[in-house]
């Protein structure tokens, strides 16, 4: 007499996927996005003694700095092409090597001119990284778990900040040692690493969960399964091709959306060690110590706020809520900035967590759009535009400190477009799909009854 043989349901087999899944892919990919960040940002921290050795003014700085986007923006969606053509493994192997050793070489500029070069030459070779991995995702997790996924991804953008801050200045110190400035070490410690982990990605990365040699049979069908239901039900089915994407009205609008946030995130991130640098007399170091509190404090909330857009589906709200705050510490800061340092700098932890708990809920709206080719043009365009973004903020912030010799200015600014920026998102996407899953999934909340 035969046993029956007992099969784990799908449900079980999914679960056993995406938690493989995640530790096989996270730890690594946030690593990377860490690096990325901390490439493109430490020139804030290396602001002031640069700017003295080498003669920039604050308008300078800021273009320079905004440069990174407009090459980053123009070869965005083109990298995010060839990640659909080459593959993850391939792909994020050739943007880590060359943005490593040009992150290496600004450490060997001289004047405005190089430092406007060598910035524009940077955001050109990372162009496609963030897309590119936004895409991956789209690959790996269905959409109810996408808030929540790239919640875990971007909490690397400030932790980046919050462990640079001190790393950098630490870095700092090296003033003299062989030679070279402290800035010139901190370029040239913190870009290696890119370099050394775009030899090592190919041999660390698995394309496609059908590649996954790591999961089960019944594990890699369970999955293919999940995101192609999922894709089913909130994805476009009239978007296909990589070309119509382009041409997206929703698309565009969502690239929108993501210029307004961007404005927020960069103008935090290149001019916060500038305006801590208005509280106080602090020293190099002691400044980094005091940039990464408010870091520290919008890590706190990242994964819990992200998760919560998953688990109710209300992605739109989340991300205008978190906008909103952000709106509202950076206003509170550009009115106490001079009154009281604490105060300041309360509210400025206040828009730290409002900026960085809306990335995961907002990418995730824009990251289930389309699916296949379609997906990696949309994704591309919504970072593509949104980029511009981190051109125009250190520009605008820049031109507005050198106008009225403060940072009150520019936190006004930021203020204002992050709060229409949190308007715009609740006006669009509440009513739509991606903007709130409950109209065609369940929550987890739900689905686990």
């Amino acid at each position: 007499m035969s046993t029956p043989t007992t099969q784990a349901p799908a449900g079980t087999h999914l679960a056993s996927a995406l938690r493989k899944a995640r530790w096989r892919i996270m730890p690594l990919i946030c690593v990377l996005y860490f690096i990325a960040y901390l490439d493109r940002n430490n020139v804030g921290f290396a602001r002031e003694e640069m700017s003295r050795d080498i003669g920039l003014t604050a308008t300078a700085f800021g273009l320079g700095a905004g440069l990174f986007f407009v090459g980053y923006t123009l070869f965005e969606i083109p990298s995010n092409a060839g990640m659909h053509r080459f593959g993850a493994r391939r792909w994020i192997s050739r943007i880590l090597i060359p943005w490593g050793l040009l992150a290496m070489a600004t450490a060997f500029v001289v004047d405005d001119v190089s430092f406007a070069w060598i910035r524009f030459l940077l955001g050109v070779a990372e162009a496609g990284f963030f897309p590119a991995v936004v895409f991956y995702f789209t690959l790996w997790f269905p959409v109810r778990e996408r808030a929540a996924v790239l919640g875990i991804f971007v909490l690397a953008q400030p932790l980046a900040n919050m462990i640079g801050a001190p790393l950098s200045g630490a870095l700092l110190t090296l003033d003299g040692l062989l030679g070279l400035h402290g800035w010139q070490w901190m370029y040239l410690i913190e870009g290696l690493p890119a370099v050394l982990f775009g030899i090592a990605v190919p041999f660390l990365l698995t394309d496609r969960p059908a590649n996954a040699r790591w999961l089960t049979g019944a594990e890699r069908a369970a999955l293919e399964n999940a995101i192609a239901d999922d894709d089913a039900r909130v994805t476009s089915h009239s978007v296909r091709s990589f070309m119509s994407a382009l041409a997206s009205p929703t698309a565009w609008a969502y690239a929108g959306l993501n210029f307004g946030m961007v404005l927020g995130i960069y103008g935090l991130a290149f001019w916060l060690p500038s305006i801590v640098g208005e509280l106080g007399d602090f020293d190099p170091f002691q400044r980094s110590l005091v940039v990464a509190i408010p870091y520290a404090a919008g890590a706190c909330f990242v994964l819990w706020w992200s998760g919560r857009a998953d688990r109710t589906g209300k992605r739109a709200a989340h991300t205008a809520g978190s906008l909103s705050v952000a709106a509202i510490g950076l206003l509170g800061a550009g009115y106490t900035l001079h009154l009281s340092p604490v105060l300041a700098l309360t509210f400025l932890c206040l828009a730290a967590i409002g900026i960085y708990t809306a990335i995961g809920p907002m990418l995730s709206m824009s990251a289930s759009l389309f699916s296949g080719a379609a997906a990696a043009a949309g994704i591309g365009l919504v970072g593509a535009v949104g980029n511009i973004g981190g051109f125009v903020s250190p520009l605008t912030v820049g031109w507005l400190t050198d106008l009225t010799g403060s940072s009150q200015a520019g936190l006004l600014f930021l203020a204002a477009a992050l709060a229409l920026t949190a308007a715009s998102v609740w006006l669009f996407a509440r009513h739509r799909p991606e903007g709130d899953t409950r109209l065609v999934l369940p929550t987890t909340q739900e689905s686990s009854r």
